[in-house]
């Protein structure tokens, strides 16, 4: 059991990486646009879509790390209020609805992905990028979302009743 909370672990930092380095090559790119948009007065073809891609992707590959360090929002004033045990439970029905709604989301965008590569789907932009390359982060995202999702509930089915979930 170590090793599979390890190696998930590991992989949701990767994919944290991954993350980074993607909204620093957005923001970067959106720099070069505005550059050549406003310098030169040059048209930007795939900068725009470059942008919203890997932004986009960063948020699906960065998710795993959030729910790894509780990086997430939440509104915890019930769960503060409640004793240890009614804490350590409504933890692990969250960790549980949080899983469902992963595999559901896995299942879903995996299809999508699978229709647009079938299907050799492009974007309606000018820069006509095959879709099933900006789908791909979807379907790895919520993979790795649904497996930190297993490690989070097998941590709070191994913490004693007394620990803080």
């Amino acid at each position: 059991m170590r090793t599979f909370l390890s190696s998930v672990d590991m992989l949701s930092r990767g994919a944290a990486v991954i993350a980074g380095l993607l909204l620093a090559a957005a923001m970067l790119v959106t720099c070069e646009m505005i550059f050549l948009r406003y310098v030169f007065r040059a048209p930007t073809i795939w900068q725009t879509d470059f942008v919203v891609f890997s932004a986009t992707a960063a948020v699906f590959l960065g998710a795993p790390y959030v729910l790894l360090t509780r990086g997430h929002v939440g509104v915890d004033v019930i769960e503060i209020l409640a004793a240890p045990p009614v804490r350590r439970m409504l933890g692990i029905v969250g960790a549980l609805l949080g899983l469902l709604f992963c595999i559901a989301m896995t299942v879903a965008s995996a299809l999508f992905f699978h229709e647009a590569y079938v299907n050799e789907w492009t974007t309606s932009t000018v820069a006509a990028v095959a879709l099933w390359i900006p789908l791909l982060p979807l379907p790895i995202g919520f993979t790795l979302l649904t497996l930190q999702y297993v490690a989070e509930i097998a941590r709070r089915l191994d913490a004693h009743p007394g620990d803080a979930a």
